[in-house]
């Protein structure tokens, strides 16, 4: 298999609640929720980075649509991380998660290995690391 994967697509509660979340309260470009007049088609993409979406999914259309009975999640299945040029810019995120609903899991420290990052959950639980790397190149470091 190559891998390419082009969408990451979280299960949500409340689909309007996390558009607001994503969209106002973390500021993701996205034209809204898209496939209302589908049975289990309402979904909300975000474009994150070119060629690679979030897809923001009712728990009960994905558990529909994979067959799979609908269980809430804890946040400790896995993390997705947000890479950014500094420290400060971590703090930042993590301010502005927080101010848009997040809870922070684990405040902005330095880490083990040199760098400095933190953890937010957003309203479904889902984890976001957001770190400063000192040994990655960002292609666009202009914004958190």
């Amino acid at each position: 298999m190559q891998a390419r994967v082009s969408v990451i697509t979280l299960a949500v509660d409340d689909l309007e609640r996390s558009l607001r979340f994503y969209r106002d309260g973390l500021g993701l470009p996205t034209a809204g929720i898209v496939g209302r007049e589908f049975e289990h088609g309402a979904v909300v993409f975000i474009d994150l980075q070119p060629g690679l979406k979030l897809a923001l999914w009712p728990r009960t259309s994905l558990a529909h649509d994979s067959g799979l009975a609908a269980t809430a999640g804890n946040g400790s299945e896995f993390s997705l991380g947000h890479n950014v040029a500094s420290p400060d810019q971590v703090d930042a995120v993590l301010a502005q998660a927080e101010a848009a609903g997040a809870r922070i899991i684990k405040p902005a420290q330095e880490t083990f290995w040199g760098g400095y990052a933190g953890y937010f959950a957003d309203p479904d639980q889902h984890l976001w690391e957001v770190v400063w790397n000192p040994h990655m190149d960002l292609p666009d470091t202009a914004e958190g």
